[in-house]
């Protein structure tokens, strides 16, 4: 299967593969170099990344479920 069709944002080197927005704050995080929290069990539900500042604020406790957060480590992706 050849890649060479892919343009604007379906392209793999597009930075909206890799950012997401802190659900409080709205502050652009990079996940692959950025430390960032993340609730596993809202994750895909409500895009619940969260960046260092808000985690603290927040007591690192999801405010959607109340559950622990935990740090975002692309490299090692655990499922459920």
């Amino acid at each position: 299967m050849s890649t060479a069709g892919l343009k604007g944002v379906n392209a793999s080197g597009h930075e909206g593969w890799i950012t997401v927005k802190c659900r409080v704050c709205a502050r652009i995080l990079d996940l692959t170099a950025d430390l960032t929290y993340v609730c596993r069990y809202c994750e895909e539900k409500y895009e619940a990344y969260f960046c260092p500042s808000d985690a603290k604020r927040l007591r690192y406790r999801c405010p959607f479920c109340g559950r622990e957060l935990a740090v975002y480590n692309p490299w090692l992706v655990e499922r459920r």
